[in-house]
């Protein structure tokens, strides 16, 4: 009979601290900052062991002017019986300037490190136009692409660089005061070899636990078109990750 596995699932957080609101204070202002910070980790023991854990951070800057900044990192490990099994770091820094109502240009520098897709580094920073297709209180929908660079180095080869597209579809949908819908698709091509190409795909859906906390459940696909040989084999061009978090906001 096969042993029963376990299931023990932990959540990591950063503790923040707010000063309290004065009695009768006069309304404050809107923050220009705003940010978060989650973390989780799930381990299991029985035939198998593993361990997977997740950091990610998001920072907007926003003082309610035309320019908006925005900061997302995500670190990603997982080790099954000692071995490690996924390693990934990703980053995404964006500086957005609204023309009108919908329309507004961008620049952005994107980084990313995947041990299991021979990824010493990729990054890519580009320029480029986008659109609100809908900008509510609700629900935002953007579309936006650009034009830049990208740098790629593997093991055991020197690095390469190219001209670079960017094109992405990002959804955020508030269902209720409690819980939001996330959806974005994003693809990055190089110039001199279109098929070499890199997409990434994102759903998740957060639930509030308090006024300045969450639970996170998101389905994050990464998918490299020309993935790097290895010992003349390909590795595999599909790596996805399912991520359980506790997020604090501040």
């Amino acid at each position: 009979m096969r042993k029963l596995t376990s299931w023990v699932t932990l959540t990591a957080i950063t503790v923040i601290s707010a000063a309290p609101a004065l009695a009768q204070a006069p309304a404050t202002p809107s923050k220009t900052w705003a940010g978060n910070f989650a973390g989780g980790l799930a381990l299991t023991r029985g035939n198998s062991d593993t361990k997977n854990f997740n950091l990610s951070f998001g920072l907007v800057r926003d003082p309610k002017t035309r320019n908006v900044i925005k900061l997302n990192g995500l670190y990603l490990r997982g080790d099954k019986d000692k071995d490690a099994i996924i390693d990934r770091t990703s980053f995404l820094g964006r500086d957005e300037y609204t023309f009108t109502g919908r329309l507004f240009g961008f620049g952005q520098a994107e980084y990313l490190r995947d041990k299991f897709k021979d990824i010493m580094y990729l990054w890519s920073p580009t320029v480029g136009i986008g659109y609100k297709l809908w900008n509510t209180d609700a629900a935002a929908l953007t579309i936006d692409n650009g034009l830049g660079g990208i740098w790629e180095r593997n093991p055991g080869r020197s690095r390469r660089g190219s001209g670079a597209y960017n094109a992405a579809e990002r959804l955020n949908w508030k269902l209720s005061k409690t819980s939001t819908i996330s959806q974005s698709v994003s693809g990055l091509w190089k110039t001199n070899e279109w098929a070499d190409a890199l997409y990434n795909l994102a759903l998740g859906i957060a639930a509030s636990v308090t006024q300045n906390s969450e639970l996170k459940f998101e389905v994050n696909d990464l998918y490299k078109n020309r993935p790097v040989i290895r010992a003349g084999v390909p590795l595999k061009k599909n790596d996805m990750a399912i991520i359980t978090a506790f997020v604090v906001k501040f």
